[in-house]
């Protein structure tokens, strides 16, 4: 898809709003990983919303001053409905302080796996491709880094793995597209990195 008025719009707002972080284990700009997430979109599907959605989805979990009220009003129902399918349930508290995530990580995760299986088919578009992003940044950062990348995430390697497989088998289930296809074959490519 090209490059629209209100897909630029999307990308002003989401690098404003993402830019005081960093990705965790590689310590980029963190606006890599929603740029990443919308291009991976925009490649195969022509739908202005969903690849707004990708370049906005983590938003409402990450930016606490930035509102559902306000994402709607920006950018209209259905965006703000697709970004809240894939958004994972944080308190403001939590959302406030990213150290304390980690104390119910297993039960967020579980709950979102459980939404994950009644999303819309956008929704899946937009939670498969952050999959593959976040899938390739840890091949990548393996690569560069061999075993001691495990201790850079904050989740032990036998969860994220869990976390991605469980993903996997839901959207599979659920939405046949080569997008599906990039990120099983991703994940075979992670579960077979040996872990300690």
């Amino acid at each position: 898809m090209f490059l629209t008025r209100r897909i630029e719009r999307a990308i002003v707002r989401a690098t404003v709003l993402h830019r005081l972080q960093e990705r965790k284990v590689s310590g980029v700009p963190y606006i890599i990983h929603p740029y990443s997430v919308a291009f991976l979109l925009a490649h195969y599907v022509d739908d202005e919303d969903v690849i707004i959605a990708g370049l906005l989805h983590d938003t409402l979990e990450d930016i606490p001053e930035y509102t559902e009220a306000m994402l709607r009003e920006e950018f209209g129902d259905r965006v703000c409905a697709i970004v809240k399918e894939v958004t994972e349930d944080f308190t403001q508290a939590e959302k406030e302080d990213h150290s304390i995530r980690g104390n119910n990580w297993r039960a967020r995760k579980e709950k979102y796996l459980l939404n994950l299986s009644n999303d819309s088919e956008e929704a899946l578009l937009v939670a498969t491709a952050d999959k593959i992003h976040n899938m390739r940044n840890a091949l990548d950062e393996y690569a560069l880094h061999g075993d001691t990348v495990w201790k850079k995430f904050q989740r032990h390697a036998e969860n994220m793995i869990w976390f991605y497989t469980e993903a996997a088998r839901v959207i599979s289930g659920r939405l046949e597209h080569p997008l599906v296809d990039e990120m099983n074959r991703l994940l075979i490519e992670l579960q077979a990195i040996p872990r300690q």
